[in-house]
């Protein structure tokens, strides 16, 4: 037999045995001995063991999305020879600073995953985990995977957790006329649904269980999720439960039309403001120029690069999807922080904003319009220890544009309850870290307060230089991720020693968590929803 047949054979008879591709890879990966190696479809990739856990950073899970790839879909990596280090966190990817407090990046080569499983002996690689995917917030213009430690996560519920970074601001949330219709808008969505793809080809080969994997966000990253959840013609079957956490995902979006105008007066800011050669002209155009214009353009507006809908990225409205009940049904945590958006208030004062009996009512007009004297009488000045305190309580309450509120958190889960089993939940600790500096008035458990919870030591930097909780708010710590892992393991939340949790049926089924009184609580009459519907009730309709 000739040499040349003799190995088309061979070929022939390996691919029978399933040895050649994938099979090939899986193959490769159990017959190594090095824990720390594994062999994803893209090449070989080399983690730690540290602390009880083996940790893979910085893996690449689509190409650099720079040049003629900015603003188009992710498309996979180059694959590469030998072994890449997989020791360090990848990039942010690119945004400024904000508030004084997050670090800026200039990178566009940021489209990385971290895998982080237990690892107590080589018996824990032939296991199969239940898989956690976590989906960085901030604002849709800010954060970074690289905040979040996994380990806490992965050891208390015997998971296998993921994270990753996906493009933001101008670059994953910008909507432009010139941009693909179908995607207009969307990049970071998309960036986050590859990267979903990326966890059921290869999460088997860190150990974990890609028919078994919950999607988690905070802020922004649960934003995300909710985006997932409404869009089952692009999401079926990349995850089986979904968290929601301080996302608003009843809140009503921009338009994508309403995004391309946003889009073209930051295009034209730097200088391309012809429609004919707009998109070779940003394309051209320097990370740092781009950041700025987007920066001057959205101002403090919140919602300037918040997910656009109406094309194939995002189809309609959430609120919209729950009733017709065209989403991925899977079971839904969804909730929120007592006290969200006095964080934003302390934003404001930091910024140089005074808030004071005499501009009481005009702080609320701002927000309410022709609904603030009804505002003011329900909201009266007297009953709080401040009048930013005051403002603050209001919009975490409701707030018609922006979604960090209780009552749309409320809105989104009585909607979504009627197809999926969802358990409502809110975090009371007012004895939370300080997530920002002291602005002078009493903030309590406001956005964002509860991560250190989740992520020991979370401070909003890389750094990860968070204080330890309080002893009471330690349990709080303990019980809240003792109810999000089991959730993410089989769909129920549930705690040692802990209340039940039941399935939200009742404005009274929501699970508050606070020192010594975690228990079921009536979001609806503790943050007076029946009065805001009164007010909107084309926004809340339950």
């Amino acid at each position: 037999m000739r040499i040349g047949h003799l190995i088309v054979v061979l070929l022939a008879v390996a691919a029978s045995l399933g040895l050649g591709g994938e099979g090939r890879a899986q193959g490769a990966q159990q017959r190594s001995d090095d824990p720390t190696i594994v062999l994803t479809t893209s090449g070989k990739v080399k983690g730690a063991i540290r602390d009880g856990v083996r940790e893979f950073k910085g893996i690449p899970y689509a190409a650099a999305p720079i040049g003629d790839l900015r603003w188009t879909l992710p498309r996979k990596p180059k694959a590469w020879t030998g072994t890449r280090d997989a020791t360090q966190f990848g990039a942010a990817c690119a945004q400024v600073s904000r508030y004084g407090l997050t670090e800026a990046s200039d990178a566009e080569d940021c489209l990385t995953v971290n895998v982080t499983a237990p690892y107590a002996g080589p018996q824990d690689l032939k296991r199969k985990r239940p898989v956690f995917v976590w989906i960085h917030g901030g604002a849709f213009v800010g954060g970074s995977s690289a905040l979040y430690p996994l380990d806490h996560l992965a050891k208390a519920g015997d998971l296998v957790v993921v994270s990753l970074n996906y493009r933001i601001g101008v670059f994953g949330f910008m909507a432009h006329p010139a941009f693909a219709k179908a995607t207009d808008g969307g990049y970071g969505l998309e960036d986050q649904r590859f990267a979903l793809r990326w966890v059921k080809r290869n999460i088997a080969r860190f150990g974990g269980d890609p028919n078994n994997v919950t999607i988690a966000g905070e802020s922004a990253g649960g934003a995300g999720v909710c985006m997932h959840v409404i869009a089952p013609k692009e999401t079926r079957g990349l995850f089986n439960k979904a968290i929601m956490q301080s996302a608003g995902c009843a809140t009503p979006l921009h338009t994508v039309a309403d995004g391309d105008k946003i889009g073209a007066t930051i295009a034209a800011e730097v200088g391309c403001g012809d429609a004919r050669t707009a998109l070779s002209c940003l394309r051209g155009k320097p990370v740092k120029d781009l950041l700025a214009a987007g920066a001057k353009i959205a101002g403090s507006d919140l919602t300037t690069f918040m997910p656009v809908i109406g094309n194939r990225t995002v189809p309609q409205q959430a609120a919209k999807a729950f009733a017709s009940g065209k989403f991925v049904r899977v079971p839904i945590m969804n909730g929120g922080t007592s006290d969200e958006l006095r964080l934003y208030v302390a934003y404001d004062v930091q910024a140089g904003a005074t808030f004071t009996a005499e501009n009481y009512a005009d702080k609320l007009k701002a927000v309410y319009g022709d609904n603030a004297d009804k505002v003011l009488q329900q909201y009266p000045l007297t009953d709080y220890s401040s009048p930013a305190t005051a403002v603050g309580t209001a919009m975490s309450d409701f707030h018609p544009q922006v979604g960090l509120n209780n009552c749309i958190y409320l809105e989104a889960g009585k909607l979504l309850r009627k197809r999926v089993p969802v358990y409502e939940l809110v975090f009371a600790d007012r004895d939370a870290p300080d997530v920002t500096t002291n602005p002078g008035f009493e903030m309590g458990a406001v956005h964002s307060s509860e991560l250190p919870y989740l992520f020991p030591h979370y401070d909003n930097t890389s750094k990860v230089a968070g204080p330890d909780l309080k002893p009471g708010s330690q349990r709080v710590a303990d019980l809240l991720t003792a109810y999000w892992t089991s959730f993410a393991r089989s769909g129920h939340p549930t705690a040692k020693n802990g209340p039940i949790w039941p399935r939200f049926m009742t404005d009274g089924d929501v699970m508050r968590f606070a020192p010594g009184e975690t228990s079921l609580t009536d979001v609806g009459k503790t943050h007076k929803c029946a009065f805001w519907k009164t007010l909107y009730p084309s926004i809340l309709t339950q």
